[in-house]
């Protein structure tokens, strides 16, 4: 799977914008707040009908503008597919084949990405918030009975908190209907962490196994999901429906006192671990980061084999985050096998000889030009210690560094 061609209209800083990407490596150069980033949104937001920046959509749309389009043609294994997304103060339209969705869960997964941050590498050491939006954000690319089941389950538990508000203020007193939305937040609570558990216990498989071969076996990596229900992770769908149900009874009148629901996914954690130890917790710096780069790769080999396909892999500005040995084996997993979309102000040693003929595109305030003329010539770009010049010839010539002036 890769993206061929996307349109921009009226997004963020771009005003109108038509491009053609490579299958391969897309390298995006320029200077801080030119459009890198919003760059990558865009094919978020094209895969996940929603940004990863913001909740707030008219943040999408250009300054004085009313709406925004975004459009791209997929290549996939069955052949071109191409999406739209329109947004405005109305509301947002996805298109799949130029056939309007009824459903977000219908048009989510018709591309699939996943995106590597400098933020993402807390997602070790940050809260358990942003490790429930990981799984769910790529677990429901994969699974759309995930992703229906998680929105229905957002729906009742935000109907039920409201209600428990309302009893605890005594502007209701009828227990009867949070009993009825209690019995309905654990039905969609049970399929959600039953799933949860599948696929965790699918990428802990890949992730060990890739954690081993960046610390050349010194350190073995697990996963543990921590459930606020703390039933057994071998429990049947029914059984923790069930559990979830007696464990609402008995919490009622705490729930109430509180005003908030006390149990379910929504306050669930996963927790990752280093020869047994919580990274957490003890781990260092580079372990975690080790952690969150393992546990990224590990969700591409996850993509493929749920999908079929690879998914496009998006980097923002990742690199400057990890040392030599992080980013060969990032670049040399990707290399050849995931289009991918990589940010940077400019190229190091590392990057500059792993890279195989990318597509360079320079960014500058919206507007996007493709150095073509870069398979005759070269260009000169300040690594990261601003101290080098290196000299990137495209068709793997040999690279030249000299002192900076």
């Amino acid at each position: 799977m890769y993206l061929e061609e996307l349109e921009l209209r009226n997004f963020r800083n771009y005003q109108t914008v038509a491009v053609k990407f490579s299958p391969q490596i897309n390298v995006l150069i320029g200077k801080n707040a030119q459009g890198k980033t919003n760059l990558l949104e865009a094919i978020y937001v094209l895969a996940m009908a929603r940004s990863h920046r913001t909740n707030n959509e008219r943040e999408l749309i250009s300054f004085k503008q009313k709406e925004a389009y975004l459009s791209g043609r997929v290549m996939r294994k069955l052949g071109s597919l191409p999406l739209e997304i329109s947004l405005s103060r109305k509301g947002k339209k996805a298109k799949v084949n130029h056939l309007e969705q009824a459903r977000l869960s219908q048009y989510i997964g018709n591309l699939n990405v996943i995106l590597f941050a400098p933020e993402d590498l807390s997602l070790v050491k940050g809260s358990p918030a942003i490790r429930r939006r990981f799984i769910d954000m790529e677990f429901g690319q994969i699974d759309p009975r995930y992703l229906y089941n998680l929105t229905r389950y957002r729906t009742i538990l935000k109907q039920r908190n409201n209600y428990l508000k309302q009893l605890q203020q005594k502007k209701a007193t009828d227990t009867l209907y949070l009993e009825v939305l209690s019995e309905q937040l654990a039905q969609f609570a049970g399929a959600i962490i039953v799933k949860r558990l599948e696929f965790l216990a699918e990428l802990e498989r890949y992730a060990k196994e890739i954690h081993g071969q960046i610390t050349q076996d010194k350190e073995q990596l697990a996963f543990s999901y921590e459930s606020s229900l703390k039933e057994s992770s071998q429990a049947t769908e029914n059984e923790i429906t069930e559990a979830l149900k007696k464990g609402f009874a008995n919490l009622q009148q705490k729930e109430i006192f509180q005003g908030t629901t006390l149990l379910g996914p929504h306050r669930d954690d996963v927790v990752f671990k280093i020869n047994g130890q919580n990274v957490q917790v003890y781990g260092s710096q580079g372990q975690q980061r080790t952690t969150a780069l393992s546990v990224k790769l590990a969700e591409i080999e996850l993509m493929k084999n749920k999908t079929g396909e690879y998914p496009i892999l998006l980097l923002d500005d990742v690199l400057s985050e990890l040392d030599g040995n992080r980013q060969t084996h990032l670049l040399k997993t990707i290399q050849g096998r995931v289009q991918t979309f990589l940010t940077t102000p400019g190229l190091n040693d590392i990057t500059q000889q792993l890279i195989k003929e990318p597509k360079i595109f320079h960014i500058d305030d919206g507007q996007i030009s493709e150095n073509s003329e870069l398979a005759e010539n070269h260009i000169d770009w300040v690594s990261e210690d601003e101290n080098k010049v290196v000299t990137f010839y495209p068709k793997n010539e040999k690279s030249k560094k000299g002192q900076s002036t």
